[in-house]
């Protein structure tokens, strides 16, 4: 790592990192159809199916790897800001709900529709593009101070406050081997559901993916001289990063996430092509784009109000064990789980 920080500086040594950990994720994530939407599809259908063990795979291998690094000394996350930084409980759960409503309209969360989009969808190449956009609004813009206000409405603290293995107060080898169990109960679940082992082992890639992003920040972190921030997959934040570098700056400032969300564009395109799966898919009568529009808007808003979309939150900062992370996921299980409910009761509009 020393080597790679005196070839291209901190900057430079963290977008290499995120294009490698993007890399791995679009790749694993493309093979395996890893997605929280499908996941919650099936549980609200009220079946217990191939795509939920799929996404507890990826969310059990991130957290028994991240984990499991922690009790070994090899990563440090007291740090990092999904546990140090002052967090919303209340951005948790209202933005956790809006995102999982949205990812429904919209048929995939921001990582999917990142890989759908590389994969030749450009129904989620435009949803994603609304979705970057209105993160952006509401980070900064014109929908900040609404954010703002939804987010200060319940407010914790950093620190031990937002940390759940302090929280619960037992030792981090504890958490390692209970994950483990989680995840061998997770591939358990897979064989009875049939699923491949070729869909299994990339399902454990996205974890893996998410585990070496945090390893590979936190070693720059160790290694270099600056404070260089801690971090691993998470994509409107990112996204939102690279779509304004490319269109409001001459110079794009390297980071992790300007190395990540490429990576997984070149990752998902190449496993996509290696198996035949790229094609062109467009917007039709099934497919309405009002639908997808509405759901962008949601998860844009969501993310940003709960600290993070399906993967930042769901696996990135769950595998911390950030209290607000879970809060924020389990919020976006049930927003999607009632919201897809409720559209299956809704009438079927008649074509004319």
């Amino acid at each position: 790592m020393e080597v790679l920080i005196d070839l291209l500086g901190d900057a430079g040594a963290l977008a290499v990192a995120g294009l490698v950990v993007g890399i791995m994720f679009g790749a694993a994530a493309q093979k395996s159809h890893f997605c929280l939407r499908a996941a919650t599809v099936e549980v609200a259908d009220g079946r217990l199916g191939p795509r939920l063990a799929v996404w507890l795979i990826a969310f059990m291998s991130a957290l028994s790897l991240v984990q499991g690094s922690v009790a070994l000394d090899f990563l440090e996350l007291s740090g990092t800001r999904a546990i140090a930084s002052t967090g919303s409980i209340s951005g948790a759960l209202i933005g956790g709900v809006m995102f999982g409503t949205g990812m429904v309209l919209a048929r995939g969360c921001a990582s999917r529709l990142l890989v759908l989009a590389s994969c030749g969808n450009l129904r989620a190449l435009v949803t994603g593009l609304i979705l970057t956009l209105v993160a952006q609004a509401a980070f900064t813009g014109v929908l900040s101070p609404v954010r703002e206000a939804l987010a200060g409405m319940w407010m914790v603290s950093g620190g031990a406050a937002r940390d759940l293995s302090m929280i619960f107060g037992l030792p981090t080898a504890v958490y390692t081997i209970l994950a483990m169990a989680g995840f061998l109960l997770a591939i358990a679940f897979a064989v009875a559901q049939k699923v491949p082992v070729a869909t299994m082992v990339p399902a454990a890639g996205v974890g893996g993916a998410v585990a070496i992003g945090w390893l590979m920040t936190f070693a720059i972190a160790q290694t270099s001289f600056e404070i260089v921030p801690v971090s691993s997959v998470t994509f409107t934040g990112p996204a939102t990063d690279t779509l304004m570098a490319l269109v409001a700056e001459r110079n794009v400032e390297l980071s992790f996430g300007i190395g990540l969300v490429p990576g997984v564009a070149m990752g998902a395109a190449a496993s996509a092509i290696h198996s035949g799966d790229w094609k062109i898919e467009r917007f039709g009568a099934d497919t309405p784009m009002e639908r997808y529009l509405a759901g962008a808007v949601l998860m844009g808003f969501g993310a940003m109000l709960a600290g993070g979309c399906a993967v930042g939150a769901g696996l990135s900062g769950g595998s911390a064990f950030s209290l607000t992370a879970w809060i924020a996921v389990f919020a976006m299980w049930a927003g999607a789980v009632a919201t897809h409910r409720l559209m299956k009761r809704l009438p079927v509009p008649q074509r004319s």
